[in-house]
């Protein structure tokens, strides 16, 4: 069945989909000895594929891998600055893995990585619907703050679903929230709080849908279950 290439690439783990369109676009990719264009499609039982004059590998197992991701590392494979990235904490995993979505440099918590671009793009599409739960330690707190949070907003001209904002405990103007979110746009959290008056000074995802971060250590990664893997493809 033809595909576009840009998500055959990335559904046979040779690039993510948006490192995969930037590779067509520089002439890397060839269907049938012709240089492909980006919006083309290809059969992969049927045409032959290459990236950089070398045909495409048989599509490989799928790996699902859930990270805990800590402060201080860039959620890419490789960074051009030299920047730690968590690519250098799921290298054991035995597979070329890609992120699912983001956490910024100073955010941590559940990362989701797999070389299952459909499952990854089910996840990561608004129209999913996944929610995302995180716990938001911030600073200039102030009683009833988090009522603004649950607001109507807008980030980048795109009006927001609304936040589901519970206050876990708070101390003079310190506070933890705990807020659910079901897009997953730049920095949401963060920009949200900001836009409430409220300063983070630590961001941890805890959840994704049904995968929780559970007692996962810091650094650590895990394959996901059998259950979690259906769960992720019932999306």
């Amino acid at each position: 069945m033809e595909e576009r290439l840009q998500k055959l690439l990335s559904a046979f783990g040779a690039a993510s989909r948006r490192e995969a369109e930037q590779m067509i676009r520089n002439g890397r990719v060839r269907v049938n000895g012709n240089t492909a264009a980006l919006g083309d499609r290809a059969d992969p039982e049927t045409d032959v594929i290459e990236v950089d004059g070398r045909a495409l590998k048989k599509r490989p197992a799928a790996v699902y891998v859930m990270l805990h991701k800590p402060r201080g590392y860039v959620t890419t494979l490789h960074d051009e600055r030299g920047r730690r990235d968590v690519g250098q904490l799921v290298a054991g995993c035995g597979a070329r893995v890609y992120p699912v979505g983001r956490l910024d440099l100073n955010s941590e918590g559940l990362l989701l990585l797999t070389n299952d671009g459909a499952a990854a793009n089910r996840l990561a599409h608004p129209s999913g619907q996944v929610e995302k739960v995180y716990l938001a330690w911030v600073q200039d707190y102030r009683p009833g703050a988090e009522a603004a949070l649950r607001r109507p907003m807008e980030l980048d001209g795109h009006p927001l679903r609304p936040a589901r904002v519970r206050l876990r405990r708070s101390q003079g103007d310190f506070a933890l929230l705990e807020v659910r979110i079901g897009e997953g746009r730049n920095r949401q959290v963060r920009r949200m709080c900001e836009a409430a008056g409220l300063r983070v000074t630590r961001l941890k995802r805890i959840a994704e849908g049904r995968l929780t971060l559970g007692d996962l250590p810091v650094g650590q990664w895990r394959y996901l279950t059998e259950d979690e893997i259906a769960y992720i493809r019932s999306i």
